[in-house]
Order: structure tokens, then sequence, then C-alpha cells
């Protein structure tokens, strides 16, 4: 008997955690609003399952190559593998990272919960040493906002080879541009609420592993902390986790479009793309205050911190207090939506151009 040949990415998303296929069933998982189940079963309350999480959880697993588990918002997702640091262990990670991770890293050093050794990701050989004595690695490919790439592969087998832990967080390349599990990675972290879900409606994250033992260890952090989603917002990403493919195709072949149109401008300094995904990075040339005056001079980019949704969005980065000083203070951090290219482009390039 044949085997059936693997699906590709774009079908598992659209087919993944989906009821049986017999009469009458509903081709979606129905939103479970249950706090309270009869008692005999697995669930038996609401902090401890839900199927409508387990719908989400099936098919980002399946796209990952692992086991979801998925929580609150991404920040809760980072918060509880950060658990899995034993007390005063050692966390590598790099100094352009997203500024709810650098926060958390922060806040558990200051108690001595946990060291930090921050590093530039670029520096392989640098990173790996590092990771001498550390119980964790973690590290964003590409890094936010500065948009700089890291070597999973070559990471993950330093990092291993010196017994820690690596975790890669996978929020802007999505599953669909870089599967880090399959690099040798033991967790990815997401923040649902931007590409994966997309529509700028929902807060969740999600971890996925493939060591049973360390989804089991992420259950129970979840159950204990009580930092579950909701099963209306665990349905409203699986829908937007159907058609991600589409949208990442769509405003990726934008955010490419944008860099070309915008390489050169006088007003720019420089325009930062790693070559895939939907962010784009740019220097404002001067600084903060025509950074600042840029982001209120447009109609269809929206100032707002988020991204991955279907809308534009911008902001300068270092208007966050947070934000690490190595980052261009005129950097703008751009998430590339699906309207027109042509729209966004010009809408762009008459705020720059009004700079002069």
């Amino acid at each position: 008997m044949s085997s059936s040949p693997a699906l590709r990415p774009e079908t598992v998303a659209v087919t993944a955690g989906r009821p049986a296929h017999v009469p009458d069933q509903p081709l979606n998982t129905p939103v479970h609003l249950a706090s309270t189940y009869v008692a005999g079963g697995e669930l038996e309350y609401g902090r401890y399952g839900n199927a409508s999480w387990t719908a989400f959880e099936d098919t980002l697993g399946a796209l990952e190559g692992g086991r979801c588990v998925s929580f609150a918002s991404g920040i809760a997702a980072t918060s509880a593998v950060l658990d899995l640091v034993p007390a005063g262990g050692v966390v590598v990670a790099p100094r352009h990272s997203y500024t709810g991770t650098v926060l958390q890293l922060d806040d558990r050093a200051a108690e001595g919960r946990l060291e930090v050794r921050y590093v530039d990701v670029t520096d392989t050989a640098a990173v790996i040493a590092a990771c001498e004595g550390a119980a964790m690695l973690w590290f964003e490919s590409p890094t936010n906002p500065a948009l700089e790439l890291a070597d999973t592969a070559a990471l993950a087998a330093g990092a291993r080879a010196h017994g820690t832990l690596v975790v890669v967080d996978n929020t802007f390349a999505t599953p669909l541009r870089r599967r880090p599990l399959a690099d040798g990675a033991d967790l990815v972290v997401h923040s649902a609420t931007k590409g994966i879900s997309g529509h700028s409606d929902l807060v969740m994250g999600a971890v996925v592993a493939t060591d049973d033992a360390l989804v089991e260890r992420l259950v129970g952090r979840r159950s204990l902390g009580g930092a579950i989603p909701s099963a209306f917002e665990a349905f409203l990403a699986l829908r937007g986790l159907r058609t991600l493919p589409v949208r990442l195709d769509r405003a990726e072949a934008t955010a490419r479009e944008l860099v070309d149109r915008l390489t050169g401008h006088p007003a720019l300094e420089e325009v930062r793309y790693p070559g895939f995904g939907t962010i784009v990075s740019i220097v404002v040339r001067g600084g903060a205050e025509p950074a600042d005056a840029l982001v209120l001079r447009t109609s269809l980019w929206i100032h707002a911190t988020s991204l991955g949704g279907v809308e534009s969005t911008f902001e300068r980065r270092r208007r966050w207090a947070a934000e690490a000083d190595t980052i261009p203070a005129g950097l703008v951090r751009l998430s590339v939506g699906l309207e027109h290219p042509d729209d966004l482009a010009a809408d762009l390039v008459q705020a720059l151009d009004s700079l002069d």
C-alpha cells in the first residue's frame, strides 16, 4: 500500500484541523464556549482544553512540523518558554529583538531569576561561543526591527553542542518562509496576533515543539498560569491562518516592489529588507524629527505599533524607550498589507518628498 504524498503548506493551511468529513458535519470546528465539562474525560475544566484551541493548534503544528500549544498572547507564550530556564540560568539573545521579549528578559534578570547575554545574532561564531554554560538561546530571524538574518541551522547545531535549548521567534517569517524546527531548533514561538491571524482583531500566541516532554511542560505552564486563549480568538486565528499563503504572497510581492521604488530616495539613508516577508525598515535621513513627521503625512499608511494585518502600518521604533539604542533614531518599520502597491508607493513617496 503506497503512502500519501506530503501535502504542500498551502494545502495544509486549508485542510488541517478540520472535523471529519461525514454528512452534516460542519466544515469548520465551531466556537466552543465552555468553562465546564462533564467529568470523566480528559478536559474536566475550561482552563485545560478547548476544541477551538485544538483545531488551531493542529493546523499551526502541522505547518511548523511539531506540536503546538496556544496562549493568550505572544508575550504569554514568551513567558511560558522563559519559565523553562532554571533559576539563575543564562539566556543568550540578540541585542536587536522584539521589545516585549527584551523587557521580559531584563525584568527577570533584575529580579535575579536569570542572566542575559546580549549578542549580535549575525556573528554566528560569537553567538555559539556565548552559549557555553547557557540554558537557552533565543533569537529571531529576521530580527525586529533591524531585519538581520541569523544562520539558524549553524546556531542550533552550535548551541546544542553546548547543551543549550534553542528557541526561535518565527513571527516575521511564518512557517511558510522559515521552519526553524527543521533546522534544529527545539521551540518555535509565534505572536499569532500578527501575520498568522492577519486581521488586527485579536491577541494570541503559540509555541511549537517536537519533543513531547517540552510540549507537556508548556501545557502545564499554561494551565497553572491561566494564560489561555479564548475560544473565539482561537476560531478567528485559525480562520486567518487559512488564508496566510495568499495574503503572504500578495503582501510580500508588494514589499519587494516598495523596496525597489524606495531605494535611492533622497530622504532615506537606507532601505532594509531580508529578501522575504512583509516587513521593510527604512531609515529616514535626519533622524527622529523627520521620521516622526513622515508617519503623520500619509493617508493610507496607518501609524500603529502592530504588524502583519491586511492594512499597511508603520512606526518609528525608537519612539519606544525600550528599543535598543543601536537602532537608528530615524528607523521606521513598515508592515506591508494588501492595498495596491501603486497606491501604497504613491502615498509613501509623497510623504517622503514633503520632508525635503
